[in-house]
């Protein structure tokens, strides 16, 4: 079986792919894990810290090939606001109630919740159903970011894995 030490993050690299791994968002923060890939093989990834993995991102395997991480779709509701104004009202209300978001120019994407759908439409916001890989920011409390690369084995400072 393969491993997987370390890792860079998506463009940085013009490593051979040969092969991927398709995760949704709460499933590309590892540490330590058996990976299923797509062709039916299967990586040991075994990192020295947990790390939030983006689509695109690049493991690097034993071998000097690399696997890619890909998001997986997901379903979200996309929540458009009227303007840039409304859009930072209705982030404020998503960040208050702690929701895992993406953060885009003219719109919110959040993984389907019918009550917090309610709350930002009478928010005023327009709320519609779509299925979209997902990449959330990471809140403040989890450590740097959870995905500053620049190099081999880098890795986010989260507490959990």
């Amino acid at each position: 079986m393969r491993r997987a030490t370390s890792y860079l993050a998506a463009g940085t690299s013009d490593e051979t792919v040969v092969g991927s791994v398709t995760l949704a968002h709460d499933a590309r923060h590892l540490r330590r894990k058996l990976l299923h890939l797509e062709d039916g093989d299967m990586v040991m990834l075994d990192l020295k810290e947990p790390v939030l993995f983006a689509d695109g991102d690049l493991l690097l395997l034993d071998d000097g090939n690399a696997v890619e991480i890909r998001a997986a779709e997901e379903r979200l509701f996309a929540v458009t606001p009227r303007d840039a104004r409304h859009l930072v009202e209705l982030a404020w209300h998503l960040g208050n109630r702690h929701l895992a978001a993406q953060f885009e120019a003219d719109r919110i994407l959040i993984l389907r919740d019918h009550v917090i759908r309610d709350m930002l439409v009478g928010l005023g916001a327009t709320v519609t159903e779509v299925i979209e890989p997902f990449q959330p920011l990471r809140g403040a409390y989890h450590g740097h970011g959870g995905h500053g690369h620049g190099g081999h084995a880098h890795g986010g400072h989260d507490d959990h894995a």
